[in-house]
């Protein structure tokens, strides 16, 4: 009898089993928001016991005030709550979207929305963007527009390269869902860490449907908070897909609010420890051979770490990192269909402590993978 095959290595759970001794670098989470805001919030909301009963359905109606203004949002967009950005996608592309229907987007990119394209019978035209200037642009879209375009996807900034939008190519985006009739699905989860950053729907505000979180920016990623914001007449026909009929995790809408109200007084330093980091980790490449950033600075809190001249496997350098090292980063094959086998992906909205102990073990998980010089002939 033959043996039986070895099972596939779960990085995931090996992760989460040994998560106080794991460096998280893999998600894009951030680690950097003082933690007494969020246990004193969700404290008192234990005290007051609001766990009880069912939270106010469509939200609470302070957090969709917050939301709405740190959005700057127009009079009259409407403010949709749902567990986590990923479920507004969901329910956004369900409703909007129909068989037969196209939608141009990138590879790479945050590929579970195109997931949810597919759900609804559609299809993406995805434009490869792994080569300068890493983003989509007017041009290339405005001819990849045809009879059965419904939406583009403007992910910005940009999961997983860090490519951020100047703000006359939202302009023009923007102008072209205008003038060519077409949805524009803005997922900005990340503009926070931004240098300077432009929402769609300042140009386009009949078309664009916004994605928000508090995941990243907030650091609530375990806690599946987000939500929409839409006219209200696209609102309302998204909102017919929503499952959440009584109401989304009150003690993540408690700490969302607490962070969200003092945002101004700590999101500074998370975004100078970030940039410090992402500093940090290009002196680090820099060093190490076969290695290279095809975008830097990121415009959000992680960036791909192109390894094609280093010959070595993302999936391999992922599990060396995390089994020799405890550093866990995330190997592109979930993110790029085309480029996914040449980078691995890391975010670094870290404490620096974390960064350091990814200088020590980059270089030494990448010479111990590195495949041998061929020999002259």
């Amino acid at each position: 009898m033959s043996a039986a095959p070895s099972p596939a290595f779960d990085a995931f759970a090996y992760a989460h089993q040994h998560r106080d001794r794991v460096v998280w670098m893999s998600q894009n989470t951030n680690h950097l928001v003082p933690p007494e805001i969020v246990r004193n919030a969700v404290e008192a909301a234990l005290g007051e016991r609001v766990y009880e009963g069912y939270p106010y359905a469509p939200g609470h109606p302070e957090l969709k005030e917050l939301v709405l203004a740190d959005f700057g949002a127009r009079p009259g967009t409407s403010c949709l709550v749902t567990s986590g950005g990923t479920e507004s996608l969901y329910m956004l592309t369900r409703a909007l979207l129909s068989s037969g229907d196209h939608v141009i987007a990138s590879d790479p990119s945050y590929l579970i929305i195109h997931k949810f394209v597919e759900l609804a019978g559609a299809t993406t035209d995805n434009l490869d963007i792994y080569r300068p200037p890493y983003r989509l642009t007017a041009d290339r879209v405005n001819e990849a527009v045809g009879p059965k375009t419904r939406m583009i996807l403007l992910i910005d900034p940009l999961n997983p390269l860090g490519s951020g939008y100047p703000r006359e190519e939202v302009r023009a985006l923007a102008e072209i869902a205008h003038d060519r009739h077409l949805l524009l699905l803005n997922d900005v989860t990340y503009r926070d860490f931004a240098e300077q950053h432009t929402l769609a729907a300042e140009f386009a505000p009949d078309e664009t449907l916004t994605v928000w979180s508090v995941s990243k920016n907030c650091g609530l990623a375990g806690l599946r908070l987000g939500g929409l914001l839409a006219p209200k007449e696209l609102a309302d026909r998204v909102n017919r897909y929503n499952t959440n009929d009584l109401g989304v995790n009150i003690l993540a809408q408690r700490a969302a609010i607490a962070l969200l109200r003092t945002k101004s007084s700590w999101f500074p330093a998370v975004q100078a420890q970030t940039r410090a980091n992402q500093d940090r980790i290009r002196s680090v490449i820099g060093q190490t051979p076969g290695t290279r950033l095809p975008v830097f600075p990121s415009q959000a809190n992680m960036f791909v770490i192109d390894l094609e001249e280093a010959r070595i496997r993302p999936e391999e350098l992922q599990k060396e990192l995390l089994l020799r090292h405890g550093v866990f980063l995330r190997a592109g094959n979930y993110l790029s269909p085309a480029h996914g086998a040449n980078f691995i992906r890391a975010s670094f909205s870290n404490p620096a402590s974390d960064i350091e102990r990814f200088a020590e073990a980059f270089p030494i998980a990448v010479d111990a993978l590195r495949p041998p010089a061929p020999r002259a002939a």
